[in-house]
């Protein structure tokens, strides 16, 4: 029963693939991006005979990069005003739907999910949350935005890419309520226009996080992928395949680089890998440049001690402490987790909020 629930539990990892996929265009360096310090500022506007036109894509991305910089550093709703702010600044634009869903979604995988366990890469603890409908407004609405610029052939391959990642959405979310089927088909879905979007135009570099979280998936979860083939036609993938497009997404991405990580972390830690020096590297990494999140410091926590190390129920304390009294759901969710994972360790001991 452990293998089958696990098994499910993977299986929202095919989703969990374009979160942040919007890929700068070859004149940008895939290294720059804003400080995760960088203030509010306006979207430029291109000037067309002496009118306003909406913003270039690559500005909106700009703008874009400051938003996830809020959200990997735990804060869903600073990074969904900003996100907001593309949707003023070009309506048409499926960008700022997308990235509003992005961070809707980590809201809801925070505030209900299991985030310590790690063996667990995503589970929610009830069936429904409160932000679940302006989830499902926002990422239908970047589908609906995308397909429509696709078809009146606007930067096609783009947004080719920001449809995928919707699907990719729509399948991580379904994945948190355990709804195989539909999960399955929204990662299909997903898969063939990342790969539509990188024969149109092999620079977008983003799509390799999606593709290689599809290719290791389905390469190491055989039980559930001989019924998907089956039920869905479920094209085949890759373990080594994934992994080394999960590397070039860290590498080479640049709005994905810091989700990529994530990703690629939580595979080196499953025990059939047991990288887990690896894996500790990289949550490193992102607590080190985003460490107002305590996600990140309690994944820490947890590969050391999976290694051994007394360090890490320090972290866990760290975490515990530094979310005492917050105001916010996500801090009070993290709160909790801080307090779950040091009662496992202390059975007898209280800690008092």
């Amino acid at each position: 029963m452990k293998s089958m629930r696990d098994n499910r539990r993977w299986l929202g990892i095919v989703l969990l693939i374009v979160a942040s996929s919007a890929a700068a265009p070859a004149a940008e360096s895939p290294r720059a991006r804003p400080s995760r310090l960088a203030g509010r500022v306006p979207l430029a506007v291109v000037q067309t005979q002496g009118s306003e036109a909406a913003p270039r894509d690559a500005e909106l991305r700009e703008t874009a990069r400051r938003g996830i910089a809020a959200l990997m550093n735990g804060d869903p709703d600073g990074a969904i005003e900003i996100f907001q702010q593309i949707r003023k600044a070009d309506p048409q634009s499926p960008l700022g739907y997308l990235f509003e869903a992005d961070a809707t979604w980590w809201t809801i995988y925070l505030t209900t999910g299991n985030l310590v366990d790690p063996d667990v890469f995503d589970v929610a603890r009830s069936s429904t949350s409160p932000y679940d409908s302006h989830f499902e407004d926002m990422v239908n609405a970047a589908i609906r935005k995308a397909n429509a610029r696709v078809h009146a052939h606007q930067d096609e391959a783009r947004n080719y890419l920001y449809e995928g990642m919707a699907y990719g959405l729509k399948g991580r979310f379904y994945g948190l309520r355990d709804n195989d089927l539909p999960t399955a088909r929204a990662g299909k879905k997903m898969r063939a226009l990342l790969l539509t979007a990188l024969k149109m135009d092999p620079s977008l570099e983003d799509a390799y996080l999606g593709l290689g979280i599809y290719n290791y998936f389905v390469d190491t979860l055989p039980t559930i992928v001989k019924m998907l083939k089956f039920l869905i036609g479920l094209p085949a993938g890759g373990r080594e395949l994934g992994l080394e497009q999960l590397r070039r997404a860290t590498d080479k991405g640049d709005l994905v680089r810091d989700e990529a990580k994530f990703y690629l972390a939580k595979d080196f830690s499953r025990s059939s890998e047991a990288e887990f020096g690896k894996s500790l590297d990289l949550f490193q990494q992102l607590a080190r440049e985003y460490p107002d999140n305590m996600l990140w410091t309690l994944l820490v926590g947890s590969l050391q001690i999976r290694l051994g190390h007394t360090q890490g129920e320090d972290l866990y304390r760290e975490a515990f402490t530094k979310t005492k009294g917050m105001q916010s759901e996500v801090g009070q969710a993290l709160h909790r987790e801080a307090r779950k994972a040091l009662a496992r360790r202390h059975p007898n001991e209280r800690f008092e909020d």
